[in-house]
């Protein structure tokens, strides 16, 4: 595909330090956005009892908000290039401050879930929109570098997500999880306002309404399908009726935006094959990375008996590592370029996840946080360059596009990963139940000290037999729902090891180095 290639701005004035302080009103935005998604998930069970509420209905507080930013995610671009990226991200930003607000003091279920959905639709435009505008803001030149910045709060957000959310559950109000967004917010909003210049407004563009509904039918169809397929089953009225709408809607979104001037969906910028292979390649590993982040904290408390906050922090690792690298690699990618960082990023993220595979219940949190940290450094150094090389090669005009593209695709291949991991873990942590069960012999001697063990430890703390007998069997139901679950847990890893190894030979399809030096104009005061 051909972009339009725009000449060097010749007023380096514009920018300087200003580029760089008015890069954290972007930072804070995305931050505060990513850190919603995690935070809230660790306090979901206490908010179901405090609200009076059950877990199937608390659930809608987070798939309210997933099917809400759904929605808006394709919308982001469209409406920062027809309105000004300054205008959008202030409106979503003070969106979200408000609607965080309103979660904070919601008095049961039902209101919680409408602000979240109200929530989310300011929230979904704050990722594509602030994406985007670094490449606005910024010098091409400094994009890389900014993009490594930037990605240090996209990736420690979901880190920090249950470590704050642990803490806040259990030492104050669940309310507090949304206050905080409040300041965060508003820092980001003071520095736009003085700092950042309005973009040129596209007052051609035309709302593309078939195209906005189709899009919001199959993105939340979708959606629907990924997340409650497993507990409604997949063969259900219910969730065929959803494959239908997803399928149907699918098709005729295809046929409405193909061919037309100012789709909300830019099926050209497929035409485009960096960019494609960019997405394609930071979707997988997106599974990667969210499947881990979905995975990790059962294993720390289900296997490893920590609270949620202790989980936070063993995570915290990984994240340091990962947000390192990032800034290191925005530095150095204009001039190494996409495939070395690609290559041995992916490598380190494969390995470190291989060795996952091979991890035992009795492990040491020091040697798991080894492996962790060396996905960490994998991450930090693949995912920035792979996303920016793709969204290098477009022009201001079709960044916004583009941007809208690659979060909505990221976003439902990481739901999509998420609920497919969390099948796959379910299903052969069941069969190696069964399995381990078959194979206990009640005859052998190692069955037989086991036994005497256990029953003696109760009887010494005063039980009789019958109730030491009981308490041997709760001991023997644990011991292999846990030996299970790490079997479950190692499987599944093998799965994210496939992944990373499909994606190695993916980024040679990619040229090497796609930024353009100096680029467009920068927009600061």
């Amino acid at each position: 595909m051909t972009t339009n290639t725009s000449e060097p701005s010749p007023d380096k004035e514009k920018g300087g330090i200003k580029q760089w302080i008015a890069l954290f009103s972007i930072i804070f935005a995305t931050f505060l956005e990513m850190l919603d998604h995690s935070v809230i998930n660790v306090a979901i069970p206490k908010m179901t009892s405090l609200l009076n509420s059950t877990i199937d209905d608390m659930e809608w507080v987070v798939t309210g908000y997933t099917l809400a930013t759904a929605v808006v995610i394709p919308l982001g671009g469209f409406l920062a290039d027809r309105f000004g990226y300054k205008k959008i991200l202030m409106i979503s930003v003070s969106a979200f401050i408000m609607t965080s607000a309103m979660c904070g003091m919601a008095w049961n279920d039902t209101s919680l879930i409408v602000f979240r959905v109200l929530q989310g639709l300011g929230g979904g435009i704050i990722m594509p929109v602030g994406m985007a505008m670094l490449y606005q803001i910024m010098d091409r030149s400094k994009v890389p570098i900014a993009m490594g910045i930037w990605g240090i709060s996209a990736m420690a957000a979901p880190s920090l997500g249950p470590t704050i959310g642990g803490y806040v559950v259990e030492h104050m109000h669940w309310s507090i999880l949304f206050y905080i967004n409040i300041p965060i917010g508003l820092l980001s909003l003071l520095i736009a306002f003085f700092l950042i210049k309005e973009t040129p407004k596209q007052s051609h563009l035309k709302f593309d309404f078939p195209g906005i509904i189709l899009s919001s039918i199959f993105f939340c169809s979708l959606l629907l399908i990924i997340k409650k397929g497993e507990a409604e089953g997949w063969t259900s009225l219910y969730i065929v009726t959803l494959i239908w709408i997803s399928v149907s809607s699918f098709m005729l979104l295809l046929w409405v935006e193909t061919g037309k001037k100012d789709p909300v969906i830019n099926l050209r910028l497929f035409k485009n094959k960096d960019f494609t292979v960019s997405i394609l390649i930071s979707s997988l590993v997106f599974i990667a990375i969210q499947g881990g982040a979905y995975i990790l904290p059962i294993w720390y408390q289900n296997v490893g008996g920590l609270t949620p906050s202790q989980t936070g922090v063993q995570l915290m690792p990984q994240a340091i590592a990962t947000a390192l690298m990032m800034p290191l690699v925005g530095a150095l990618s204009n001039r190494i370029g996409v495939i070395p960082f690609g290559v041995t990023g992916l490598a380190l993220l494969t390995f470190g996840t291989y060795k996952l595979h091979f991890i035992t219940g009795d492990i040491s949190n020091y040697e798991l946080n080894v492996y962790l940290v060396i996905r960490g450094l994998g991450i930090g150094l693949c995912m920035m360059p792979i996303i920016a090389a793709g969204l290098n090669t477009m022009s201001n005009e079709l960044m916004g596009s583009a941007s809208s593209l690659s979060n909505i695709l990221r976003s439902v291949s990481s739901s999509f990963g998420i609920a497919l991991l969390g099948t796959f873990m379910s299903h052969r942590t069941t069969q190696y139940g069964a399995a381990i069960t078959e194979q206990i012999s009640e005859t052998s001697p190692a069955f037989a000290v086991f036994q005497g063990h256990i029953v003696h430890n109760y009887m010494m703390l005063g039980a009789d037999t019958a109730a030491s007998q009981g308490g041997f069997l709760g001991v023997l139901g644990q011991t292999i729902q846990k030996e299970a679950l790490v079997r479950g847990f190692t499987d599944t890893f093998f799965l994210l090891v496939i992944l990373g190894a499909i994606c190695i030979p993916l980024v040679f399809l990619m040229k090497n180095k796609s930024s353009r030096e100096g680029g467009d104009d920068i927009m600061i005061h």
